[in-house]
């Protein structure tokens, strides 16, 4: 049973927080009418999420066997048959489109349709097209910002959308990274298209996609509309941290050479969650007191 847990990456599912992000950045945190919809999307994006990983480890596990780690996954290591796992992928999937309808509204399964359908195509096609698989990855961690917004009835700023998307994309490209070190050093090629990278081009991304975020945070901390409607003009002091941050992860990246797993990183480096609180708690002060 734990295999089959483990075939679902709850460890992944932390990347699904991205739905409670509209109630944070509106300033309603303090209204519990919008906590139970939120709950309900998370809880139903988290199983969409499982559904898909079980499904795309079914799909890549000849490649994860000869992965250094991903040949430990339930599949790949044969603690879990193909079929079980394409068993795991469906119910998950159907529950959580279930979950979304009961729950919340007709409207979220929808969206969690569009992303169950866009995901199995990452899975079958679209992960095998250099530059269109990190773009999908991206456009993922938007519709769950767009799930969190629908299912809270709050609408969303131009600005957080734009941040979600180049947030999701300059770590999907790090991930990337980690691949062509890999298939450098070890000549172990984890994806199919990695040959169609290179760290130039990759590293240059990277920078491309860390100076737009940082510009478009500060424009909207500073933005008329974001600070009329939060009643503050103070957010712009909360872009050190962002930037603090941005500046490890690149560390962790081009120096450490270790960014195969953004969720690791989260998850286990101190300096990463040091800024990660400090940006929540000086949010939280500014827009909250």
């Amino acid at each position: 049973m734990s295999k089959l847990w483990q075939l679902l990456r709850p460890a992944q599912w932390v990347k699904n927080l991205f739905v409670l992000l509209p109630i944070f950045f509106s300033g309603n945190m303090d209204k519990l009418v919008c906590w139970a919809p939120a709950l309900y999307t998370l809880i139903a994006f988290s199983l969409a999420a499982g559904g898909v990983y079980a499904l795309n480890d079914v799909i890549d596990a000849p490649n994860d066997r000869l992965h250094p780690s991903k040949c430990k996954r339930p599949i790949a290591s044969g603690a879990v048959s193909s079929r079980m796992g394409l068993l795991v992928s469906a119910v998950a999937m159907v529950i959580a489109l279930l979950l979304a309808k009961i729950t919340v509204s007709w409207q979220l399964m929808v969206i969690l349709a569009v992303y169950l359908v866009m995901n199995v195509c990452y899975s079958l096609w679209l992960k095998k097209l250099a530059v269109v698989d990190v773009l999908v990855i991206a456009v993922g961690f938007v519709m769950r910002l767009l799930a969190g917004g629908m299912a809270t009835g709050i609408v969303l700023s131009q600005w957080i959308v734009l941040m979600t998307f180049l947030l999701a994309l300059f770590l999907a490209i790090s991930k990337r990274r980690d691949d062509v070190l890999m298939y450098q050093r070890d000549g172990i090629m984890a994806r199919s298209n990695i040959g169609k990278y290179n760290l130039t081009f990759i590293n240059h991304s990277m920078v491309i996609m860390a100076s737009v975020m940082i510009v478009c945070y500060v424009m909207y901390s500073v933005s008329p509309e974001v600070t009329q409607r939060l009643k503050t003009t103070h957010l712009y002091l909360t872009t050190i941290f962002v930037i603090a941050g941005v500046l490890r992860y690149m560390q962790i990246t081009f120096v450490n050479e270790d960014s195969a797993s953004p969720t690791h990183v989260l998850l286990h480096d101190r300096f990463m969650q040091l800024c990660i609180m400090a940006w929540i708690m000086a949010f939280v002060l500014i827009i909250y007191t």
